[in-house]
């Protein structure tokens, strides 16, 4: 995949995020998902969803509690390192078919409807959104999606068909970010679960998590997600 192409800027504004409510996970409501508009909320730390009811406009998230992975910190068990062994990790070969897999609605708790993934295929397209994909037997079987910008991976959702598949999409991921720039770089979760905590995920305070994402976005990006060999 070459460099990532910036698109017009938004017409929206996401403000200060020093002015956000530190009460409250929730700080806006409204705007659209243009390209432009979806790079500018990551770069103030905030990332959209659905509030569930059709027609209604799009929420946006700064967590006061926000969870990310330290990619020194990655949990892997013995089982999972058996795992890793057993599936091919790639690149950006099937971004559609990871995020509509990520979109099932039988999934619990699902909240990724059409305007999502439209959007979301359309950083793809520019470069932006990247997927990774665990493999076996010429099977998709599981993966990860998300934003990168820098060194910012701003994880957005996984899945699995098979066993520990989405954890190893997920070690896959950080063995691509532990490059020289790997102090820099910011894994992203949104919020913690006992399953991410169980990986080595932890929470940090909004604003430490801004401070971390303006060291992050001065950082280059991977070159893994940018078509270069390492």
């Amino acid at each position: 995949m070459p460099a990532p192409t910036e698109p017009p800027p938004s017409r929206w504004s996401f403000g200060d995020p020093a002015g956000y409510d530190p009460l409250d996970d929730l700080v806006g409501i409204g705007a659209d998902l243009e390209p432009g508009t979806l790079l500018a909320a990551y770069r103030c730390g905030l990332f959209p969803m659905p509030s569930g009811t059709a027609g209604d406009p799009m929420y946006w998230f700064s967590p006061i509690r926000r969870g990310v992975l330290p990619l020194d910190d990655l949990v892997v068990s013995r089982s999972l390192r058996r795992s890793v062994r057993e599936f091919e990790i790639r690149v950006d070969t099937a971004f559609a078919e990871v995020v509509a897999a990520c979109a099932d609605p039988s999934r619990p708790s699902g909240w990724i409807d059409d305007d999502i993934r439209t959007a979301y295929q359309r950083l793809h397209d520019l470069g932006w959104a990247h997927s990774v994909e665990a493999w076996r037997g010429g099977r998709l079987v599981g993966g990860l999606y998300g934003v990168a910008i820098g060194g910012l991976f701003a994880g957005e959702s996984m899945f699995h068909r098979e066993r520990d598949a989405s954890k190893v999409a997920l070690v896959g991921l950080v063995e691509r970010l532990r490059d020289r720039h790997a102090a820099a770089r910011l894994l992203d979760v949104q919020w913690t679960t006992p399953h991410l905590e169980s990986l080595g995920v932890v929470e940090v305070s909004r604003e430490a998590y801004l401070r971390r994402l303006a060291r992050a976005l001065r950082a280059p990006l991977p070159a893994a997600l940018c078509g270069q060999t390492t």
